[in-house]
């Protein structure tokens, strides 16, 4: 397994829901803004679905805070949530167009995706919403670049990242984070609330549990803790 590149100096990650990015890309966020590069988040939900119990005009805002204070943990101060219905999102053009534009506003060389595949493994359905989002941000990053697929982007200045990078099952690439496992575990628990909803363990002890689980080694690759990636090219 490779190493990611790294010769790069700012890069965007895009998901669905708060606490996706936490769920193992963090470490890696953590590593990249500690060698002083510009990483920034988009969201295309508030997560406002995410909570039993708790209505969406609640949890919306409550959770773009968790997320915000997470961020804050590895080193990112730019966050932006697209207001996409949480749980309800479809892979559309208009999806494919905001995120496009997002592309062209934050100009990253590297884009962070999350899995969105069908399965997360073996008899486990991925989310509808992480289908959606990773397939149109995946088509967006082409559509960033060319000024005649969504022409009421004209006002921002066509751009192309290098690579994509798509955290999933699926890897051709690696970085060590064994470095960064602690600022992550720190940076999932900034989710307390929703966290707390999901199991009566403590937040602390679930932060690590799922930080040891995604963070663990790599097939081939020559670290003691690891985030892997499918890397897609898209310019020299």
């Amino acid at each position: 397994m490779e190493q990611l590149p790294e010769d790069w100096q700012r890069g965007l990650v895009i998901v669905a829901h708060p606490d996706d990015i936490e769920y193992g890309a963090a470490a890696a966020v953590a590593r990249w803004t500690g060698q002083g590069k510009d990483i920034r988040y988009v969201l295309a939900t508030s997560g406002e679905a995410g909570i039993a119990g708790m209505a969406p005009a609640d949890a919306g805002p409550m959770r773009e805070g968790e997320e915000i204070a997470s961020a804050a943990v590895v080193g990112v101060s730019e966050v932006e949530f697209l207001g996409y219905p949480d749980g309800r999102v479809e892979e559309s053009l208009a999806l494919r167009r905001d995120l496009a534009g997002a592309i062209r506003r934050h100009r990253p060389e590297m884009v962070v995706l999350f899995n969105f595949g069908d399965i997360w493994g073996p008899g486990y359905v991925n989310s509808a919403d992480h289908r959606a989002v990773g397939r149109a941000a995946l088509d967006a990053v082409s559509d960033a670049g060319n000024e005649w697929i969504f022409r009421e982007l004209a006002e921002l200045q066509p751009w192309t990242p290098r690579w994509a990078a798509v955290v999933g099952p699926t890897m051709t690439h690696a970085v060590d984070v064994t470095d960064s496992v602690g600022k992550a575990e720190a940076s999932l628990a900034e989710h307390s609330r929703y966290l707390a909803a999901l199991s009566d363990e403590p937040v602390a002890d679930q932060a690590r549990a799922v930080i040891e689980m995604t963070t663990g080694p790599k097939d081939g690759f020559p670290a003691e803790r690891a985030v892997g990636f499918e890397l897609f090219h898209f310019r020299g």
